[in-house]
């Protein structure tokens, strides 16, 4: 039992390690998610949709895979500035962190299964960008990033999670509830 054990262990640090080896973009700096995300998708667009602030809503990401902060709750149509802070001290290529708010009703298998492959764009897969609403760029050690926004019009449950591959299975995940 503990060869079984010892052996999961081994080939999940392996599987995250590897992970994070994949092609980088070439295209030089981006801003929070600019690189997979279509027109008005982006972070830091400023459309009618986008606000130019918002209720400042922090998250602390770490070394044990976990967001700081599991549910955000807000009004409809309100604008929100959510921060994800990596407070963490492992490099970004093997514990990096991102901050993905889909849309009500995708499907995150789905999603978590593409975004396994999709380091060049920060684990933020080009394929499923229609199930997203927001993203931050994927942060290593002591990097910061915000994505401001207004909450869906909608009311209900909308799932945000850390898209770096295994990070969502452990529990990397939250709620933002509109009301």
């Amino acid at each position: 039992m503990k060869n079984i054990v010892r052996s999961f262990a081994v080939t999940l640090c392996a599987a995250v390690l590897l992970a994070g080896c994949g092609k980088k973009s070439d295209s030089g700096a981006q801003s929070s998610g600019d690189a997979a995300a279509p027109a008005g998708k982006s972070a830091s667009a400023t459309s009618a949709e986008t606000p130019a602030s918002g209720r400042s809503v922090e998250i602390k990401a770490d070394d044990t895979m976990k967001f700081s902060l599991t549910e955000i709750r807000a009004k409809r149509g309100e604008a929100l500035s959510v921060t994800l802070r990596n407070v963490g001290n492992t490099p970004k290529f093997s514990m990096g962190h991102n901050w993905v708010l889909l849309k009500k009703g995708a499907n995150v298998d789905e999603f978590i299964n593409e975004a396994m492959n999709a380091a060049a764009t920060d684990y933020v897969p080009a394929s499923k960008q229609d199930m997203v609403l927001r993203h931050t760029k994927l942060l290593g050690p002591k990097e910061v990033d915000t994505v401001t926004f207004n909450a869906p019009a909608e009311p209900g449950r909308y799932v945000f999670l850390c898209s770096f591959p295994g990070h969502y299975q452990v529990g990397m995940k939250g709620e933002l509830v509109v009301e």
